[in-house]
């Protein structure tokens, strides 16, 4: 009886000391949680063979045969049972049988592009990518000479939409274990803002300190605060982000399975406050506007691949592969209607170097739109961009789509080894070869303006009504443009501004136009 209440107390303990390190979920549908149960079962079986009554030390070193212990195999035994179900479940779980649900993953609708996103406005683009960001991060944290021995910079830099604001924002962290000793008691100091259109960064002072931190220790670890307020849950990613208020939140994704591991999917997230612990689980309909980052970019990849590779059944994505695409390797961001939304071209699986269109995917809500229009994959128009300077060996970033000039275009930065914008770089969406590159002390404007060969205001527009004293058209590389001559100024506008309005325009008529100011003004809208 003594030996038993042994290896139950060694077993406890050993499972308490596993959970502590593993913090895996208590939930059936999580492969971790099977992971930590297959430990903890090969554990406990080599313990009861060890300490069982008829094993000694006499026994092992004489090789004698004892009689034998059967508790350790019938543990095993359910193991193996348990493991074979697994698979059964997953494999009928599986696109195999199950094509249709896969592709059905995320919803996908068509749309076009100069309805969704508005043309450009240079005074509220986002030029700065993850590199930069972190660049001057790390100079803002660098003159702080009390903080900076205490502290460092985290990698997270997790863009958002912060009062109209374009920023990354990443919190500092306990700069090692002696270093959380000494200063836990207060907290990590605060965090740091960069603006991805100006390069404007700050170091924000908290009143409070932040503890609930991933590199805190014990039970303040950000991870290890999250799985025992919520054992069953299944997290995902967790991002760091502000509050209009500038208060600080860790957004962390909950997460759901089909059988064990098989077809993720974002339930909600759960907000920390990292000052005093205080957390709140949300459904995915009931998240407050502010929080930007839902779904996490790698589950909204996997998605759309699952999407492009299920369409026609299992069998077609491996042997006829009809109507088969992929996404194309790397995402950007944009930020648009107060929301962050993720980009990245379709491409088809043969990799001809093409794109057949692109989506952006809203990533608070998921709300997906595809634009078939076909063009250059982003590797095509990097390759494009670093031709036009390969003496400098200058490295492109992965592109932005906008809208300049009523057409979605490529945007990219050259950075020198120092990773220090040196270039701005435009490359046409449906030509990678059209590309045009200006020093980047010029300035993003005159970056634009080379491009489109004309002069162009950053973001000004003026709605006006006018009458037609004279109208012609043009097709300029496959797109026709209509230009609108009136007593006191000429216009142009793309078809694509409206296609119901513009092909029966005639002289005497009145319209009401948006437009951008230029030497020929371009109209952006009518009525």
């Amino acid at each position: 009886m003594k030996q038993i209440f042994i290896k139950i107390i060694i077993c406890l303990i050993f499972t308490l000391i596993l959970y502590y390190f593993m913090l895996p979920p208590i939930n059936l549908s999580d492969p971790n949680f099977w992971v930590f149960l297959f430990i903890i079962v090969v554990f406990y079986a080599i313990i009861w063979m060890l300490f069982s009554d008829n094993v000694t030390i006499e026994t092992i070193i004489n090789n004698k045969k004892v009689k034998k212990n059967t508790f350790p195999y019938i543990f095993m035994a359910i193991l193996t049972i348990v493991i074979g179900l697994i698979v059964i479940i997953n494999v009928i779980n599986s696109p195999v049988f199950n094509a249709k649900s896969y592709y059905e993953r995320i919803n996908v609708n068509n749309s076009n592009f100069n309805d969704d996103v508005a043309p450009v406005d240079f005074n509220n683009l986002p030029l700065l990518d993850k590199n930069s960001s972190i660049k001057l991060g790390d100079k803002v944290m660098g003159q702080m000479t009390d903080l900076v021995s205490q502290f460092e910079v985290s990698n997270n830099y997790t863009q958002i939409n912060y009062n109209d604001d374009i920023v990354r924002v990443t919190p500092l962290e306990y700069a090692g274990l002696i270093k959380y000793f000494t200063n836990r008691s207060n907290g990590v100091a605060g965090y740091i803002t960069v603006n991805s259109v100006d390069g404007e960064s700050n170091l924000v002072r908290l009143e409070n300190g932040m503890k609930y931190m991933p590199s805190a220790y014990f039970f303040e670890n950000l991870y290890r605060k999250l799985r025992i307020s919520y054992p069953f849950t299944i997290f995902g990613e967790v991002n760091f982000e502000i509050d209009d208020e500038g208060n600080p939140y860790w957004i962390a994704e909950t997460l759901k399975y089909t059988g064990v591991g098989l077809k993720k999917e974002v339930t909600g997230v759960v907000i920390l406050n990292p000052i005093d612990g205080t957390s709140k689980k949300y459904k995915v309909e009931e998240v407050p506007e502010w929080v930007d980052h839902v779904y996490s970019a790698s589950l909204i990849i996997e998605q759309l691949n699952n999407w492009g590779k299920y369409k026609n059944g299992f069998f077609n994505s491996i042997f006829g592969q009809k109507d088969v695409v992929k996404t194309t390797t790397g995402y950007n961001y944009l930020a648009m209607n107060n929301d962050v939304y993720l980009y990245t071209g379709i491409t088809s699986v043969s990799s001809d170097g093409s794109n057949i269109g692109f989506v952006l995917v809203n990533m608070r809500t998921k709300d997906t739109k595809f634009y078939d229009v076909a063009g250059a994959e982003e590797s095509s128009a990097m390759a494009s961009a670093e031709g036009q300077v390969q003496q400098m060996n200058y490295v492109s970033t992965f592109p932005l789509i906008i809208n300049l000039d009523n057409k979605p275009t490529y945007l990219l930065s050259l950075k020198d080894n120092a990773g220090l914008v040196k270039m701005y770089a435009f490359v046409d969406y449906t030509d990678y070869q059209k590309v045009v590159v200006t020093d980047a002390s010029e300035g993003i404007i005159k970056a634009a303006e080379n491009y489109l060969g004309n002069n162009i205001t950053a973001g000004e527009e003026k709605t006006q009504e006018i009458v037609i004293e004279k109208i012609n058209s043009a097709v300029l590389e496959g797109t026709t443009y209509y230009y609108l001559k009136t007593t006191d100024d000429t216009y142009r506008a793309s078809i694509k501004v409206n296609q119901s309005i513009l092909p029966f325009l005639k002289v005497g008529d009145k319209i009401n136009i948006t437009y951008k100011e230029a030497e020929i003004n371009e109209i952006i809208a009518i009525k």
